[in-house]
């Protein structure tokens, strides 16, 4: 079994790769050339990638190619309907960062409420020691308790962040993007209720015809002024020369921001452009990689590959 992995080093360096090299005659690219991909799958079994864009520009000549397993839940990067036309199964790793993703967006969400980066530098700086007063309240925060918050995409991660948030005192409420209702412990609304009721909105949704700029002028002018809005979804849910003209201009309070819709994003993405720094938190697409998370991921996706040899179903797309 030949086992390409093309981009290797969006996992780390940090975990073991064992789970995926003990299965075959493994070739490891750190982050490998677009151009590249097709020669570097000519002769394989299976494909291992995160990011990687596949399709049949890139695989039509790989003719031993049989699975495409991604590092990740999210497989829009596959041209699915080719694979299948090819019988090239594709499989990914859903449910292996919810509590990663769900650790990550209160991170967002209190650094940014709290503006955590200006009072950590405040007392770096000496600022605190001249002050001579015990405490500095130059930016006001407020409490998570008592708040409205609003979910869009009520699936395992939403879920697990509508838990913390219940347990902080927020009310809790969501609404069905997919257009399906489903019994929740949660209040449902429609899309422009969440967005002119909540204090604060976080997303957890995939990026399909339905989310793709989802989260536009339009919504955002909607919000309340104090709101702040959190995406660690998908980049594109949101449309980003709004979310920071709505930001910059008062709109609304403020952003989390964990995913782009280009990765990472050029020099002039809007998020490069903001005026007021301090009322964005923004991380580099990380939400998903705690140390546990990439490694869980890792075995899954062994698990996958070797499931697949032994003919079993296992996490297939189609």
């Amino acid at each position: 079994m030949k086992i390409v992995v093309l981009d290797k080093k969006t996992l780390g360096e940090d975990i073991s790769l064992y789970p995926i090299t003990s299965l075959g005659e493994c070739s490891l690219y750190d982050n490998i050339e677009n151009d590249d991909i097709a020669k570097a799958l000519s002769r394989a079994d299976v494909c291992v990638t995160n990011k990687k864009l596949l399709g049949e520009h890139n695989l039509e000549n790989c003719k031993n190619l049989k699975l495409i397993c991604l590092t990740a839940t999210g497989y829009n990067n596959v041209d699915v309907d080719y694979c299948k036309e090819r019988n090239i199964k594709v499989r990914n790793v859903p449910g292996y960062c919810t509590e990663s993703v769900c650790q990550h967006t209160f991170a967002l969400l209190l650094s940014l409420m709290e503006q955590i980066s200006y009072y950590d530098n405040f007392v770096k700086d000496g600022s605190y020691t001249k002050s001579g007063v015990a405490n500095h309240l130059a930016r006001p925060f407020c409490e998570i308790s008592g708040k409205r918050w609003g979910i869009i995409g009520m699936g395992g991660i939403g879920r697990e962040v509508a838990k913390v948030a219940t347990a902080f005192g927020a009310e809790v409420v969501y609404s069905p993007i997919s257009g399906k209702s489903r019994k929740e412990d949660y209040a449902q609304v429609d899309i422009d209720t969440l967005f002119k009721t909540s204090d604060i909105i976080s997303i957890h949704s995939p990026l399909n015809e339905k989310t793709e700029n989802l989260v536009n002028k339009e919504k955002l002018s909607l919000m309340k002024r104090e709101a702040v809005i959190i995406n660690v979804g998908r980049g594109a849910i949101i449309n980003s020369e709004d979310l920071v003209w709505a930001v910059d201009t008062g709109v609304i309070k403020g952003a989390g921001i964990d995913v782009y819709p280009t990765e990472p994003p050029c020099e002039d993405d809007p998020f490069m452009r903001i005026k007021h720094p301090e009322r964005f938190v923004l991380t580099p697409h990380i939400a998903w990689a705690s140390l546990e998370a990439r490694q869980r991921c890792v075995d899954i996706v062994g698990e996958n590959i070797k499931a697949f040899i032994e003919q079993r179903g296992c996490n297939d797309v189609w």
